[in-house]
């Protein structure tokens, strides 16, 4: 299955595509978004680091079924984006996202977060989604507590600015329906 078209109140989650290669060199590579980020990206990062991304690892893994990604866009100006969101299948950490500098703050993450996670759940059909963090990345440990998720292991993990405390959090099928079910 490919990645559908995703819509909320005012975002449209587009399938990832080479043509978005441009908008994430620009956009990602910024300490504030990439340093609690896996230290599988490249830092500082490279000039192609975004068309690698795209043609070395994301889009093959699409192609494979193992992940689907999306480009986050206004409703308002499908042009412009906004940020990246991904979900990953059969991993022990299924979702990722960055929002640009300029766009964090406004609740962006949070309505992309939960529709990818609808989508995750009842259309994928998928039993649980766990997402690791650093300690230290509030606003994502944040989001996660709004979705319902919970802590289920802490632990130390590698990040492109150094070794950090890290959690990892979690929400099952049954959970994410029973409080999304109005």
């Amino acid at each position: 299955m490919n990645s559908p078209v995703l819509t909320t109140a005012r975002l449209c989650l587009v399938p990832v595509t080479l043509d978005d290669a441009d908008f994430i060199q620009a956009e990602f590579p910024h300490w504030d978004i990439v340093k609690f980020m896996n230290t599988r990206v490249p830092w500082p990062y490279p000039a192609d680091g975004a068309r690698q991304f795209l043609d070395d690892l994301l889009l093959p893994q699409i192609a494979r079924g193992e992940a689907y990604a999306w480009s986050i866009r206004l409703r308002t100006a499908p042009d412009s984006r906004v940020g990246l969101i991904n979900l990953r299948i059969g991993s022990t950490e299924n979702r990722g996202f960055w929002i640009a500098r300029a766009h964090q703050g406004q609740g962006f993450a949070s309505e992309a977060a939960d529709a990818v996670t609808e989508f995750y759940f009842n259309t994928l059909d998928q039993p649980v989604l766990r997402v690791s963090k650093a300690v230290a990345n509030i606003a994502s440990s944040r989001l996660s507590a709004r979705q319902g998720m919970r802590v289920i292991a802490m632990g130390e993990t590698d990040y492109v600015s150094g070794r950090h405390p890290s959690e990892t959090w979690a929400i099952t099928q049954d959970e994410w329906r029973a409080q999304n079910s109005s």
